[in-house]
């Protein structure tokens, strides 16, 4: 794995505010259920802190019982706090805002789907990112079965136009098996300057980042997607079932 070069002006927000209704999560946030003994976000960070980088680039949004959070990493990562769940898009604001004014490009990704990400697929993805100077990047899988999972739309020419919610897909686009990792890279300057624009997502009131590729793209800025080369990198953890297949894949 290649080093990131000017690795002190990226920064990155790991999503981990999420109570975990689904798998009944009473007295520890969804990021904290342990696979191969240990809270699935910990593998994120002892990833993050692979590739090199500091406690202080990189910034855990917290929400429902953060302690176990806080208490588990102490001082190896930054901290602030969703006290409302208003979407990833709205997370991705605060972790942003948590970090130092100095870094220009910033990595948000789920703690609770991001545990078999690679340093070397990370830093790729944020190398690719930099590199065509893009202000919006997007992780995609090409997936067996995308039926609950948010599509990538292209046009007749592939090129990437929108991400679409599972509930926002029609039955032409029901094939497409490229899917969202939910894992982006920014420009935090445009970012920062564009969230209060995002349109909520249908009658919620929660904001969600497939809006900033919308928005992006209306503004004329480039977005662009890295697709992963081995999809089962990307691996989101929902169900009782798919948490006892996360476990056994880490022992």
């Amino acid at each position: 794995m290649n080093t990131l070069a000017n690795i002190d002006k990226i920064g990155v927000v790991v999503l981990a505010a999420g109570k975990g209704t689904r798998l009944n999560c009473t007295d520890r946030p969804k990021v904290m259920l342990e696979i191969g003994g240990r809270p699935i976000v910990s593998y994120v960070v002892e990833t993050l802190e692979a590739i090199g980088f500091s406690p202080e680039q990189i910034c855990v949004v917290v929400g429902f019982n953060q302690e176990k959070v806080r208490d588990y990493f102490n001082k190896r990562v930054r901290y602030v706090e969703q006290k409302e769940q208003l979407g990833t898009a709205h997370a991705a604001d605060l972790g942003m805002r948590g970090l130092a004014p100095h870094i220009e490009t910033v990595l948000v990704m789920g703690g609770d789907d991001s545990a078999f990400y690679t340093p070397a697929t990370l830093t790729n993805f944020i190398r690719q990112h930099i590199e065509a100077q893009a202000t919006v990047s997007l992780l995609t899988a090409v997936v067996n079965d995308p039926t609950l999972l948010g599509r990538v739309i292209r046009d007749t020419a592939g090129n990437f136009i929108q991400v679409l919610e599972k509930e926002e897909i029609v039955p032409a686009q029901a094939h497409i098996n490229e899917v969202s990792t939910g894992t982006y890279c920014f420009n935090r300057h445009w970012f920062e300057e564009n969230f209060s624009k995002l349109p909520a997502i249908g009658t919620l009131g929660e904001y969600g980042l497939p809006k900033t590729v919308e928005l992006a793209r209306s503004h004329g800025k480039k977005i662009q997607t890295v697709t992963l080369q081995n999809p089962a990198e990307w691996f989101g953890v929902n169900t009782p079932e798919e948490l006892a297949e996360a476990d056994r894949r880490k022992n």
